[in-house]
């Protein structure tokens, strides 16, 4: 069966990195009806916090990615922590000790420093020069006198091997490229790569799908396999997530955690259909994926082995078309929360229904309801901008303004279909038609030059606010 784990370190938000690789293994865990598995890294002590922790989960329940086995839902091979996996790292690593596949190493970072850059400066390769791996039992006890608590290295014994990915083919490595390297720190701590090849084996975890990032850990982590004689796992790693200028996607190309996207108004499935998009496509060529879909159809195949380039428009645009596919209900419900946060909080709940309903066609994230919403509680109009101002400047906008008024005042009924009729009226009495009937009305009643359909518009602010508005812009 096919069992996948998505393993974050609880010590910051999610990153949209990480949450792309959490997705492509929802989804690939999906489409071959296997197990997903979330497993919390928290052997960093000093930066993991139940904080973060909550947090991440919080993020990957929004985007609506459910896991069979982990926190708060248990499974067969657990505790999903790593803290609390402490004495089966410990086990394993003595085994190897007792195999001679590993040995304890006492040197101090000081002296590693020191001769690492010893061996640099004579042309050697930086790694370890082992000079713990023939240790006599007196000598090693003469340390721990002294007060050393030894690492435990990984005794790499191969020279040139290699490993299939999935997604890059096939990936040679040396030995010299890394050496022999910690298994378990002085602290008594598992390192990364070692941790997690007992996890992934005891958790019986047949494909890691992870970034590219990780590449260079993969040789390490199949030595550790090999010499423990446990199966290993295939491996995917999708390409790394760059910012428009081909960097690595970093703070400074604007918001990296799901946290940030979901306070600015993102859908879920919107974010899910575009990261999944990123370096992989479907055979049908289109953009817009349900997840449904999504797991119909993907294939490791039609991964690019490229870096994929963060495109903030597009998101935007498929955020958009996302919203519009919402009922009315549905959208309300998803806005509410930034209303509830905004100065309109206090408003009727059906007045902001009627205001999210008009506004629904016409932005692209969830928060620009918030902003867009002051044309309908503002008690007074300023025009936008210098171009809008001198719209209403003309004197055909003036003609129009002033027998509008004339229309507004005299009439005893208002809605969106009599403010139509009025405007027919003043069309007819003006000779004025078009653009430079509308404009000038759009822009005394709103101050934008653009936006909702003003029929909607006008419904809202009442007769008697129209005419006020109106009164502003009139020059008379």
């Amino acid at each position: 069966m096919v069992r996948t784990r998505f393993a974050p370190s609880p010590t910051g938000h999610l990153h949209i990195g990480n949450a792309r690789t959490a997705i492509m293994n929802w989804i690939f865990t999906k489409h071959s009806g296997g197990k997903f598995i979330l497993r919390i890294e928290d052997t960093d002590i000093e930066r993991s916090t139940r904080t973060s922790e909550q947090a991440i989960i919080k993020d990957l329940k929004w985007l609506g990615l459910d896991w069979d086995e982990g926190p708060e839902a248990d499974g067969d091979y657990g505790p999903y922590y790593q803290s609390k996996r402490l004495t089966l790292y410990r086990k394993y690593a003595d085994e190897l000790l007792k195999q001679g596949k590993a040995y304890e190493c006492f040197c101090t970072a000081e002296e590693l420093k020191k001769r690492r850059e010893q061996r640099v400066k004579a042309g050697k390769s930086a790694i370890y020069d082992r000079r713990c791996l023939h240790l006599a039992q007196e000598e090693k006890e003469q340390l721990r006198k002294e007060g050393r608590k030894p690492s435990i290295r990984f005794y790499v014994d191969e020279d040139i091997s290699e490993f299939k990915d999935i997604i890059k083919g096939t990936i040679d490595f040396r030995e010299e490229e890394f050496g022999d390297f910690i298994l378990m720190r002085s602290d008594g701590m598992p390192m990364y790569n070692f941790s997690c090849v007992i996890d992934d084996h005891l958790m019986k975890i047949s494909h890691v799908i992870r970034g590219d990032d990780h590449v260079s850990n993969t040789p390490r982590q199949i030595f550790i396999f090999r010499s423990l004689g446990w199966k290993i796992p295939e491996f995917a790693h999708i390409p790394m997530i760059f910012g428009p200028d081909k960097t690595r996607l970093s703070k400074r190309h604007g918001a990296t955690s799901v946290a940030q996207f979901r306070e600015q108004g993102y859908v879920p499935d919107a974010l899910v259909n575009f990261l999944s998009r990123l370096s992989w496509s479907s055979e049908s060529g289109d953009e817009i994926l349900s997840r449904e879909r999504l797991i119909r159809e993907f294939d490791f195949g039609r991964v690019s082995q490229s870096p994929a380039v963060f495109d903030q428009e597009k998101l935007d645009w498929m955020n958009g078309v996302y919203i519009r596919k919402m009922s009315e209900e549905e959208f309300y419900q998803a806005v509410r929360p930034f209303f509830q946060k905004s100065e309109y909080a206090d408003q009727p709940e059906e007045l902001l229904k009627r205001v999210a309903a008009i506004l629904q066609e016409k932005v692209e994230r969830l928060n620009q309801v918030v902003e867009k919403a002051h044309i309908f509680f503002q008690d007074s109009v300023v025009p936008e901008n210098e171009e809008a101002k001198a719209i209403l400047d003309t004197p055909e906008a003036q003609k129009v303004i002033s027998k509008l008024l004339e229309e507004l005042r005299k009439a005893d009924e208002f809605n969106g279909q009599v403010f139509l009729n009025l405007l027919k009226n003043v069309q007819n009495s003006t000779g004025i038609k078009g653009k430079l009937l509308w404009m000038p009305v759009r822009v005394a009643l709103t101050g934008q030059m653009h936006g909702p359909n003003l029929t909607d518009v006008v419904e809202i602010l009442g007769k008697q606010k129209c005419i006020s508005f109106l009164e502003m812009s009139s020059h008379k």
